[in-house]
């Protein structure tokens, strides 16, 4: 399988040291790393946040100078902070995702895939913070763009939607061609649903492959400090981190 989108020599000066990366369509890949490790950096250098060193071809096409309407149609990132600070609906809101304000039914069918069809009307700020997160998720969703950034989309979400996000994240980007790039804390979740799985660490990709086989091995359990005991994850009796051996 090709790869969707090429990026060559990203970096953030004193976040990000020089990366390349390869996303396949229909991949959803994980990105998982200790605090400050620079899983955000690497997304934000990938949606051209802070003036990233490098290149980045979505579709053999740099989306970063595009015009908003067509940057939409091929790359769409969530970032962390939930915060809105426009009085919108939950409806008005998600068209502002879609070019030129989509289809109605469109942004209908999202809402509805992310349990909002009933808050359609309700403004943003008069929701809950799941509810809220939510209903940024689905922006980011709509135009089903061909490159999906999603900074930890299951925070602030209850178990059941992080569940049901997750399987339909997954859905997606089956059903559509779509590469995505989640950052998550939730190892479990990771390994559950990642197609692939991308360590960060000190500002670089320490590891880049099989969830499983990465989730069984020596690096995690080093670069967390934790250990697997009793069928769950637990802090290490290691005091103090090891330094990354490269």
């Amino acid at each position: 399988m090709s790869g969707l989108v090429e990026a060559t020599g990203l970096a953030l000066p004193g976040r990000l040291k020089e990366t390349g990366l390869t996303l396949r369509p229909g991949e959803l890949t994980c990105l998982v790393g200790p605090n400050g490790s620079g899983k955000t950096s690497l997304l934000h250098a990938l949606a051209g946040v802070g003036n990233p060193e490098g290149s980045v071809l979505v579709a053999g096409t740099d989306p970063r100078g595009l015009p908003p309407a067509r940057r939409q149609q091929l790359l769409s990132y969530l970032p962390a902070s939930r915060d809105i600070g426009w009085p919108l609906t939950a409806r008005d809101l998600v068209a502002l995702g879609t070019p030129a304000g989509g289809s109605e039914g469109e942004v209908r069918q999202v809402l509805a895939d992310l349990g909002l069809a009933e808050f359609a009307d309700r403004r943003i700020d008069r929701m809950s913070t799941g509810e809220r997160s939510r209903v940024l998720i689905a922006r980011a969703l709509v135009a089903k763009p061909k490159l999906l950034l999603l900074d930890e989309p299951a925070s602030n979400l209850d178990p059941y939607w992080q569940l049901r996000l997750m399987d339909f994240l997954r859905a997606s980007a089956s059903a559509n061609a779509q590469a995505m790039l989640v950052a998550v804390h939730d190892l479990e979740l990771a390994r559950n649903y990642a197609d692939r799985l991308i360590i960060m660490h000190e500002g670089r990709i320490e590891a880049d492959g099989d969830p499983e086989a990465l989730l069984s091995g020596e690096l995690i359990p080093q670069i967390f400090n934790i250990e697997w005991s009793d069928g769950r994850w637990r802090p290490s009796a290691r005091r103090e981190r090891p330094q990354s051996s490269r």
